[in-house]
């Protein structure tokens, strides 16, 4: 588990339709990760939590409404 297998998991996530579909569809963080490891990648709940927070307001903002779930806002950010 390691910062940059969340990189490069959430970088894959930008470029893969059927990743973020499954994404949008995941009920909670472990969905979540299961989906990464699915996809070939080793994340834990704290490295999404972290993601998760580094989100900023404006971010959620312009993403509300648009019905994605927390980790799809996550992807949405530059590394």
């Amino acid at each position: 588990m390691s910062e940059e297998q969340l990189k490069a998991f959430l970088m894959s996530v930008k470029s893969d339709a059927a990743l973020q579909q499954k994404l949008t569809a995941a009920a909670d963080a472990e969905a979540v990760i299961a989906i990464a490891k699915e996809a070939g990648f080793t994340v834990s709940i704290e490295e999404l939590k972290r993601a998760e927070a580094e989100v900023s307001e404006e971010e959620l903002e312009t993403n509300a409404g648009a019905g994605r779930s927390s980790i799809t806002q996550v992807c949405c950010i530059e590394f």
